[in-house]
């Protein structure tokens, strides 16, 4: 139960970052509204909040989280830009979820 609720925590997080993001980019590359900056910048303070909320080392938590945020901004890439992903980048994912699990559940203390 704790790897999901890790997991799921981290793919939150990363959607309050990619989100904001992205609205910045929809202004600046697509002539959108500069009033998308204010839920960006939100989404961005959410994002921080979500990632004090891991209970490790803040440094362990932001390499883990590294590999989370690689799968679900490929996700991203598929979903919303509309471009499916390429082998390479469904094993890169898959490379980065396990790094991930080394980094957070490979019992600390013990080489």
């Amino acid at each position: 139960m704790e790897i999901l609720k890790t997991f799921g925590l981290f793919v939150a997080t990363a959607l309050a970052e990619i989100v904001g993001c992205y609205l910045p980019y929809l202004w600046l590359k697509q002539g959108k509204s500069p009033w998308m900056l204010l839920p960006a910048a939100l989404s961005l303070a959410l994002f921080a909040w979500l990632l004090a909320q891991h209970p490790t080392a803040a440094g362990r938590v932001y390499a883990a989280y590294g590999g989370v945020y690689i799968g679900v901004a490929i996700l991203w890439l598929w979903l919303v830009d509309k471009i499916e992903p390429s082998r390479s980048d469904l094993v890169g994912v898959a490379i980065c979820f396990v790094g991930m699990g080394v980094i957070m559940f490979w019992p600390q203390g013990r080489s």
